[in-house]
């Protein structure tokens, strides 16, 4: 999913480079490039379309008014998914908690009529699974869904976060410990 329009960091730098010079068609590019995954990540953390929408729209507006503050024109995915996750954050504080795992179950995608029960499991799996990282603190959740979700490395990650690589494998841990728990529970 990460290497969808802008293939190479030399590219992305590029294009960063000239959103910075104000060429509108490169923010364009950055923005082909990085909303879905912005939304899938939010959407994934808030369960909740609108605020997801609003989270990209946030990030990008933010983005553009400090893009001279970005050292590393490579690093701007990562920079881009912290103001995400900053935002995320922001509007969890506001709600009070995390969506529940009904809501989980309601954004299964819809069957697939010629493999009922082929879909019928990987869906009831998918809900499961997606229910058990529900329980997750929103530091491990995050964790999980930019490493598994997102493909980011620890490194990354640990930029998103603002926080060190061996925090990032602690919370990846036990996150992995809660989901196996979580989930052997739910199998027997």
């Amino acid at each position: 999913m990460r290497n969808v329009d802008l293939e190479t960091d030399f590219e992305l730098a590029r294009a960063v480079s000239a959103a910075r010079e104000g060429y509108p068609e490169a923010w364009e590019r950055l923005f082909r490039r990085y909303q879905l995954p912005l939304f899938a990540y939010a959407m994934d953390l808030l369960r909740d379309e609108q605020a997801s929408l609003d989270v990209v729209q946030e990030t990008f507006a933010r983005a553009a008014r400090h893009l001279d503050g970005l050292r590393a024109d490579a690093r701007f995915g990562s920079w881009l998914f912290g103001i995400a996750h900053q935002r995320v954050v922001q509007c969890w504080r506001c709600r009070g908690g995390s969506p529940g795992a009904e809501e989980v179950a309601e954004a299964a995608e819809p069957l697939d009529e010629q493999e009922p029960w082929t879909e019928l499991v990987r869906q009831e799996d998918r809900a499961l699974v997606l229910a058990a990282i529900d329980t997750l603190p929103l530091a491990q959740r995050s964790v999980v869904l930019l490493h598994f979700l997102e493909d980011f490395s620890l490194a990354e990650i640990a930029e998103v976060l603002e926080t060190s690589v061996g925090t990032i494998k602690s919370r990846l841990h036990y996150a992995r410990r809660a989901l196996r728990h979580h989930l052997a529970s739910a199998f027997r």
